[in-house]
């Protein structure tokens, strides 16, 4: 590919202008007020000598601080704003003081257990937490242009490279995502033994031999070490009363059904839950943790670019295919299985039980992007944009403040949004991918500019600017207007989603042929009953003039989307979507029996509601007694307190 010609994108209003609005000046403050709230920000001031205290929360929760790190320096990059800023470079400062001379960071080492690097490395996350570090380094960078933060994450990084590039394959991590990071800090720093490492911790996954007999010492000693920190509390407290009363939030409470504990107990032993049950080139089944496996393919994908390795990147397709086909809700939701927190058997994909954890639907988003920077296929932009809207944007309240941890697909009571959680770890991965939304909606090069997602932007090009109006996910019109210097020969690439039926292009007015539209061989059929592979590509190829408008109609239609009948609690069901969002009826708006609901298949009518959930279109259908039912979109359900809910239901 030739040398970008993309400057920069800037989100200009439309509906993710709205949200990243919300984002950047409220969800960011909340989210660090709660950092301070549950101490895990003391914890670095512990670690740094300023104060006395006790270590809170989870051995990981490092790695929550530097997500909101990495999120507001996104944000940052959308334009100035001094209190955040001022946060940003305070908490700099905090980190440098905490960080040791060698560059380790991981403050439940440091206060907790002095002396002790790289323990029990498949579970207590020492290399997740830093990976966080490192991606919180390259997104400041990029933001600021500053080098302070990415001369501390290269002391971290130096570190790894010592004491693990010539290491076995039982100092690999247990939860991936340092790969990713040490690929991010190559791109900026150029240090090819950053992606070096990344490289063998990839290929020496799955690699372990006697797997048990490596994890049960593990298990064992983590359990002892925490232990050991329960009881230490314990003292802690009765020497300081007035720590006593300080709690944590609670954990999510997802339902598990029976005997999950067993597969569990399977999928830890067989290495499963952390990828380690096989080589990552014969990794072609979504298997164990939904994060985990998400960000290793993630990272997979981009070594894959790094290298050109054809062998590789087929593995990645397969593997692709096999998830979205089997393993996948309609809504884009991954992991079906709680404790386990991943992937069941094929077509395991019961609503109740779903787990679908926000960040398991971000890591995807992130392996998307880098499948369709590969490959150059709608296929992976159009599940991105599934995603983007369902399996991930439900997992934010549209206050800011309230969240999702694990989204099922049927629920009859008993989840509600929460404040917070014990492992926060969703609401600021979900900030900084939202924050950075206008890097995942273009491509381009010197004579080519592919739309990925439609946002409402201004694109800053070599030859000139396009500003994009797009009224997704409500409608289907998007105008591009060309604010060009002089006319300019470029193709236009423009993603035809799988949703949508057919469409429209007219050019100052008047109809317009795309040169080409890209055919799809076929579509396979999926678990779900949504296939993005039904995506395709319309190219346009002229001189563009200044003042150019070209105005793309993407039609609507709603769809039924049938499930499976392997799928247990909804085969042969039936979920509802317009454009790109799944609905689902919710019991504050139907007071009847939302389980047993049978509903005429052509009465489905979609309606702008005004007072709905700060505006937002709804689809009404009715029953064959004639009683009116009310879908909403799924992301929007739980921000009216506490109801029953379900996607699918039988039609008659």
């Amino acid at each position: 590919m030739n040398k970008s010609a993309l400057r920069s994108v800037r989100i200009t209003g439309g509906f993710w202008g709205k949200r990243l609005e919300m984002n950047a000046r409220k969800a960011i403050f909340y989210q660090w007020q709660q950092l301070e709230r549950t101490r895990c920000i003391d914890n670095f001031r512990i670690a740094a000598g300023q104060i006395e205290g006790f270590r809170e929360g989870m051995f990981f929760a490092d790695s929550d601080a530097y997500k909101w790190l990495d999120a507001a320096a996104r944000i940052l990059s959308a334009g100035p704003d001094p209190l955040l800023e001022r946060q940003v470079d305070a908490f700099i400062a905090l980190l440098e003081a905490a960080q040791t001379d060698d560059g380790y960071l991981y403050t439940y080492n440091q206060i907790l257990f002095p002396g002790q690097l790289w323990v029990n490395l498949q579970l207590e996350h020492e290399l997740y937490c830093l990976g966080h570090l490192i991606e919180a380094g390259v997104a400041h960078y990029a933001a600021t242009g500053e080098t302070r933060l990415l001369n501390l994450v290269r002391r971290s990084a130096d570190l790894l490279v010592r004491d693990f590039m010539d290491a076995a394959p039982d100092k690999t991590d247990g939860h991936e995502e340092i790969e990713i990071a040490l690929i991010r800090l190559y791109r900026v720093t150029g240090d090819a033994s950053y992606l070096e490492l990344a490289r063998r911790w990839l290929e020496r996954r799955g690699r372990i031999r006697g797997y048990p007999l490596l994890l049960l010492p593990q298990l064992i000693s983590t359990a002892r070490r925490m232990r050991s920190v329960s009881g230490r509390r314990k003292l802690y407290v009765s020497q300081h009363p007035e720590h006593a009363g300080f709690h944590l939030p609670a954990h999510n409470t997802p339902k598990v059904p029976r005997l999950t504990w067993l597969r569990l107990i399977y999928d830890l032993l067989s290495g499963k839950n952390f990828q380690q049950n096989a080589p990552l080139r014969r990794q072609v089944v979504a298997v164990g943790h939904a994060v985990r496996f998400t960000y290793l393919e993630t990272a997979a994908a981009m070594l894959c670019r790094e290298t050109n390795d054809a062998d590789l990147l087929s593995v990645l397709e397969r593997a692709w295919d096999h998830m979205v086909t089997r393993h996948m809700y309609v809504t884009g939701g991954l992991g079906s299985l709680p404790l386990i927190e991943g992937f069941g058997h094929d077509y395991e994909l019961d609503p109740e039980v779903a787990y679908a954890e926000t960040c398991a639907a971000i890591g995807s988003l992130f392996w998307n992007h880098e499948m369709a920077l590969l490959t150059g296929r709608p296929r992976y932009d159009d599940l991105f944009e599934w995603q983007l809207y369902n399996a991930a944007g439900v997992g934010i309240g549209i206050d800011g403040c309230s969240y999702f941890y694990n989204n099922p697909l049927a629920c009859r009571g008993g989840i509600s949004r929460a404040p917070w959680f014990l492992v926060p770890c969703c609401p600021s991965n979900l900030s900084r991918t939202w924050a950075a939304l206008g890097q995942y909606a273009y491509r381009a090069d010197a004579d080519e500019i592919h739309l990925s997602q439609y946002v409402t932007s201004a694109i800053e090009l070599d030859w000139g600017r396009l500003e994009v109006d797009s009224g997704l996910p409500w409608s289907g019109d998007v105008r591009l207007s060309f604010d060009l210097s002089t006319a300019r020969l470029a193709t236009l690439d423009l993603r035809l989603p799988a949703w949508s039926g057919a469409f429209e292009l007219h050019l100052n007015g008047s109809p317009l042929q795309p040169d080409s539209v890209t055919d799809v061989a076929s579509v396979p059929a999926t678990a779900c009953g949504f296939a993005p592979h039904a995506a395709r590509v319309a190219a346009i190829r002229r001189v563009w003039q200044p003042g150019d408008v070209l105005d793309l109609t993407l039609d609507m239609p709603i769809r039924l989307h049938r499930q499976h009948e392997k799928v247990r609690g909804c085969g042969g069901m039936d979920a509802l979507s317009r454009g790109p969002l799944v609905y689902c009826l919710e019991s504050v708006d139907n007071q009847l029996d939302l389980f047993s609901v049978v509903v005429e298949r052509d009465s489905f009518k979609p309606v702008y509601d005004e007072s709905l959930l700060g505006g937002a279109w709804k689809i009404e259908g009715r029953r064959a007694d004639g009683t009116k039912l009310i879908f909403i979109p799924y992301m929007l359900w739980g921000n009216r307190g506490p109801s029953q809910m379900t996607v699918f239901f039988k039609t008659g």
